[in-house]
């Protein structure tokens, strides 16, 4: 694996991921809306700007690179600070013409798909499936057009596989968490079952140094996986220190019927990354990484 094109390069995982590569001693390739100014640029890395929502020019940016990989990590991140069809519509095209321009490159497609796609987040009710733990084949159920657009998202990174052959893997991420970001740590501290709002994910998270390695794990071509598949990135326990099943029944005021969590352990269950791509999380907040900042979330 020599070159790889990651979309959102400037962003907060975009960063951490372009740099790994470029460490890695990879050719990189970092597309963002806007390429940032020439002081703050890495050595050795290619930025370009490009809107992604328009295929010419995503088509021209990936056909120019020709990588042996593209990570796709661009998108409008929630529902929350803008239209609803705006977030659908952005995140579905931009999808679209990226991984169609991939797979007419040959290039193998790695993206950031969401926990979201369960319909855990962002529901408007009080959300619980039909059963813990959540893994790869508990339905999505998406309420909101963040999470639908993941779900047609992988669709079209499937599409695109099948289209042109090219292996396609969907990374189902938690709440990203970023060393030195207290937010775990504040939200720990003043927890109370008694007051505390419902979770949409049960308080799991992801470090993204996890992240980033599940996005080496998946390009690389000693790991292939046949057509598209959908893996779930999350860290392995909880961030607020608590069995998990307990501060649901406590917080929400029930379970589901099939309940089967050790712990507090996260609601999601990670084994199939494991089997498709050698991937286990290896940071835990428990780790001191709320200690100080190597780099802020962009």
């Amino acid at each position: 694996m020599d070159s790889v094109l990651v979309t959102g390069g400037a962003g907060g995982v975009g960063a951490w991921t372009v740099d790994a590569l470029a460490d890695a001693g990879r050719e990189v390739v970092a597309v963002d809306r806007e390429a940032p100014p020439t002081e703050e640029r890495r050595d050795g890395v290619d930025y370009v700007a490009a809107d992604l929502t328009d295929y010419g020019e995503t088509r021209q940016v990936v056909d120019a690179a020709a990588p042996d990989a593209v990570v796709h990590l661009a998108a409008i991140p929630h529902p929350k600070d803008h239209a609803g069809s705006r977030v659908f519509t952005n995140n579905v095209e931009s999808a679209y013409n990226v991984f169609d321009a991939a797979g007419a490159a040959g290039a193998r497609i790695v993206w950031a798909s969401s926990e979201s796609c369960y319909g855990t987040v962002f529901a408007a009710d009080d959300w619980l499936p039909d059963r813990l733990p959540i893994d790869e084949e508990t339905p999505t159920q998406p309420e909101d057009p963040y999470g639908l657009s993941k779900v047609v998202g992988e669709e079209v990174a499937a599409a695109a596989a099948r289209r042109h052959g090219v292996p396609a893997v969907s990374l189902r991420l938690s709440w990203v968490t970023f060393p030195g970001d207290e937010r775990r740590r504040e939200a720990r501290e003043t927890f109370d079952p008694a007051t505390a709002a419902p979770s949409g994910n049960c308080w799991s998270y992801v470090d993204v140094r996890d992240v980033v390695a599940a996005v080496e794990a998946a390009i690389d071509p000693e790991t292939a996986v046949d057509g598209h598949e959908a893996v779930l990135i999350v860290a392995a326990e909880n961030f607020l220190g608590r069995d998990t099943a307990a501060t649901i029944e406590a917080v929400r005021g029930e379970l589901p019927a099939e309940c089967d969590l050790d712990g507090d352990e996260s609601i999601f269950d990670c084994s199939k990354a494991k089997r498709l791509l050698g991937w286990e999380p290896g940071h835990s907040w428990r780790d001191g990484a709320e200690r100080g900042a190597e780099r802020d979330d962009g």
